[in-house]
């Protein structure tokens, strides 16, 4: 498994239908059997679901809804100052409302008529290969869950916020959305799981922790990023590396920390140019190559 899969509570179920979430030992909710409840609740949701049936609703407590209501007025503020303008403009256009969660199927009702991409609910951790690949048919996979409401601006793992403040307002854009489509793509031409990998690790930089230069500050346009309170604030204190799939591919990271080394373009048209040309013609041979001659540039650097 990628180190990115392991962003997820294993969700399992049991022979008489129950579900569990299981959390890390660290996770804030670990001790609160009224948050593990929900989460194992909302998992069973998203279990029970099938393609073409209308996306379960998960009925949100006022807690939770504080949640979404206190990170979103917090990223708001980071966003003006930090965020490129492609994303500034996919949220001005998606317009998610601040005070409440909304349900999966209201975001699709708003995202689809800008850019095609709809919503489709997650127990927890898809398939990679079934992840990205959906992308290519306009299909954003999201958990529906939301964070502990002891530690707000704080989640180990993807939620609710990450999935649709984070990744939802760039995919209402429609050069992102290209981006993401194009990702689609390659995954699905990939066979191997290196060059999976390889192919995963350059969408961790790029849509996941990307930055960029834009009038000669940087910016950033990676959901991960995007949506994280803390870590959005780091990219100032961060390695910033220019833009280089070959070494992007192979770039080794820790997900329980923020990210130290971030690859830097030098405008979101060099992103769409490089990035997302190597979304367009990625194949096996080619992501063996380009990994193999960064390892040569280490070894002879």
């Amino acid at each position: 498994m990628f180190e990115e899969g392991q962003l997820y509570a294993p969700v399992t179920q049991g022979a008489d239908g129950s579900v569990e979430v299981e959390l890390g030992h660290d996770h804030p909710g670990v001790d609160d059997p009224v948050y593990r409840a929900r989460r194992n609740a909302i998992a069973a949701l998203a279990l029970q679901w099938q393609p073409g049936e209308p996306v379960p609703h998960a009925e949100y407590t006022d807690a939770e809804h504080d949640v979404w209501r206190i990170v979103c007025a917090e990223l708001a503020r980071l966003h003006e100052r930090l965020a490129c303008r492609p994303f500034l403009d996919g949220a001005q256009r998606l317009a998610l409302p601040t005070d409440r969660i909304p349900q999966l199927d209201e975001v699709t009702g708003a995202l689809h008529p800008l850019t095609g991409f709809t919503y489709a609910p997650a127990a927890g951790l898809v398939p990679l290969r079934t992840f990205y690949g959906s992308l290519r048919d306009g299909t954003f996979h999201s958990t529906q869950y939301i964070r502990h409401h002891s530690v707000p601006l704080y989640t180990p793992e993807p939620d609710v916020l990450h999935e649709v403040v984070g990744h939802g307002n760039c995919l209402a854009d429609d050069r992102f959305a290209a981006l993401y489509r194009a990702a689609g793509g390659a995954a699905r031409r990939l066979v191997t799981d290196d060059a999976l990998e390889f192919f995963s690790k350059v969408f961790w930089f790029s849509l996941e922790f990307g930055v960029l230069r834009e009038h000669h500050e940087v910016k950033t346009y990676g959901a991960g990023l995007l949506s994280s309170f803390g870590e959005i604030q780091e990219i100032a204190r961060a390695d910033l590396r220019p833009l280089d799939i070959a070494r992007m591919g192979v770039q080794t990271y820790d997900i329980t920390h923020y990210q130290p080394i971030l690859f830097c373009a030098d405008s979101f048209g060099q992103v769409e140019d490089v990035v997302g040309g190597f979304f367009e013609t990625v194949d096996d041979d080619l992501a063996h190559r380009l990994a193999s001659s960064a390892v040569a540039l280490d070894l002879s650097g």
